[in-house]
């Protein structure tokens, strides 16, 4: 509970304003403290958001740019993409093949005859009693996997539990236990039947709903759902489950459904084809040419983010606002005030151009390949000249014939040359250049005490340091200024319970004489 406090009683001093005014110079030489911390968690902020895009180039783009698969990308051209469509893996086989489609996959299929019942239509709510069956509980059984027309049979043979069958049993009650057994039912009630199938495709997939012979009521059952399709007057329709079948150079495979991974390819079959059509797979030079493409958009993207942080403009004279300067301003004036302060906080930070400086370092690099000393120049790929370039762009790179970059589209296109003539060099030298610059990256984020965990670019452990002492430093002044708001309020209560003993005094003597 908060002291309460009378003053100015007997010296009719406002002594609350007074203890205000001397409690305020000191806050005010307190805020110095707050503004700092205020200032070293923006910049933890700054840097954690920064740090989070230099981690995702670094394990993403300069990572994968690394290994041989960034660079052997393949592509399948089908004769006919509404036969067949195909996805080519990188270790798929150069060259052409013949492909031919004998059938496609097709699900198990139960579609029951038309259902009638007197004096209304049939719904999911129809009993079965309604639909004529009458008699005691029986059960059917559901037969699953291949279908042998031979013996009539199923490679698993019938599935237990039995399905359950009762006069009462409505027609939803049915749908749901074959919901449940792992098919997909339904009754149709606008054209009062039901249909049944399997969720997958395939001839291992297949079924069927039989009676049970060891029960005469189980017929009776089933031929009063429209499910019997031993019976031509039931007229209940079963389409069996098949493989889909192709010839890929002559040799034949299948698959439960549509879909075929063969050596690299993955199939997919669409029609049927009266002979054979073909499938030609060569390396994607234009895949190849993207991947660089990206990675250099990425690379200058983050360079250019960090050269503006570097470069950025000073914001000497701002400071982090206080509430009550907060209060005379207008909420867009504090965010633009803030914003001068924020945008400044990585300006000239040593640890950003260590970043900045070992990347642009590693660019640089030339390599000895095929007898020839490789740079990026060789590809086309190169800065603009200092003049040319926008500010806070003079690091980002640009590819010559890049019809997305205004600035070299016009140029002589030697990145896909260089690609379609040599393609092994071309991967080679990337790869290289990606490992350079991987290598520097990581010795960077690996080779300080200052980071809480590996993989971070700046020194997130120190920030969190100083932020816990300015946080300590900020508490510490707030409880001295408490205590000299304590010490003045002592003094004022001291001075008015002096002057009231005067008083008292002074009465008493001016009662002395008035006697």
């Amino acid at each position: 509970m908060g002291r309460i406090r009378i003053t100015g009683m007997n010296s009719g001093l406002d002594t609350d304003s007074m203890v205000r005014e001397l409690v305020n110079a000191y806050e005010k030489q307190g805020e110095k403290y707050t503004k700092a911390k205020t200032k070293t968690e923006w910049k933890q902020e700054a840097w954690t958001t920064l740090n989070n895009k230099i981690k995702s180039f670094f394990s993403k783009q300069a990572s994968n740019m690394r290994f041989s698969s960034a660079y052997s990308k393949k592509t399948t051209t089908v004769s006919d993409t509404t036969k067949a469509t195909v996805v080519t893996s990188n270790n798929a086989v150069n060259g052409s093949q013949t492909l031919k489609i004998n059938k496609l996959a097709k699900s198990a299929y139960l579609t029951g005859k038309q259902l009638t019942k007197t004096g209304g239509k049939v719904t999911e709510d129809t009993t079965l009693e309604e639909l004529g069956y009458t008699f005691d509980d029986t059960t059917l059984k559901v037969g699953k996997g291949t279908y042998d027309s031979a013996t009539k049979k199923y490679s698993e043979g019938y599935l237990t539990p039995d399905l359950t069958i009762s006069k009462t049993m409505k027609l939803k009650d049915f749908t749901n236990q074959l919901s449940e057994a792992g098919y997909n039912a339904n009754f149709d009630e606008s054209t009062g039947r039901l249909f049944i199938s399997s969720k997958e495709s395939g001839a291992k997939n297949d079924f069927t709903i039989e009676a049970d012979s060891s029960d005469a009521n189980s017929a009776k059952a089933l031929t009063a759902l429209g499910l019997n399709v031993t019976n031509t007057d039931a007229g209940a329709y079963m389409t069996h489950g098949e493989d889909a079948e192709i010839e890929l150079n002559g040799a034949k495979f299948t698959s439960s459904n549509n879909t075929f991974s063969i050596n690299g390819l993955t199939i997919t079959a669409k029609e049927v084809t009266s002979g054979n059509i073909s499938l030609v797979t060569d390396t994607d030079y234009n895949e190849i040419y993207d991947t660089i493409k990206d990675f250099f958009k990425e690379y200058s993207s983050l360079m250019n983010e960090m050269d503006k942080l570097y470069n950025a403009a000073s914001s000497k004279g701002y400071e982090p606002l206080t509430s009550e300067e907060k209060d005379a301003m207008t909420d867009d004036e504090i965010e633009k005030w803030e914003k001068k302060i924020k945008d400044s906080l990585l300006k000239g930070d040593s640890e950003l151009d260590t970043v900045a400086s070992a990347m642009r370092r590693a660019m640089l690099s030339t390599f000895e390949i095929g007898g020839k000393t490789m740079s990026l120049s060789s590809f086309g790929i190169h800065t603009l000249g200092y003049f040319e370039s926008a500010d806070n762009e003079k690091n980002a790179y640009h590819i010559d014939g890049n019809k997305d970059d205004p600035e070299t589209a016009g140029n002589e296109d030697r990145l896909r040359a260089m690609i379609a003539s040599d393609p092994e060099g071309t991967a080679t030298f990337f790869q290289k250049l990606a490992t350079e610059l991987y290598t520097a990256m990581n010795k960077i984020q690996s080779n300080s005490d200052s980071y809480t965990s590996y993989g971070n670019f700046f020194s997130d452990k120190k920030l969190q340091n100083e932020y816990v002492e300015q946080e300590k430093q900020v508490t510490k002044w707030e409880d001295y200024v408490a205590k000299q708001e304590e010490k003045y309020y002592k003094q004022f209560t001291a001075m008015e319970s002096a002057m009231s003993s005067l008083n008292s005094q002074q009465q008493y003597i001016s009662q002395l004489f008035a006697g």
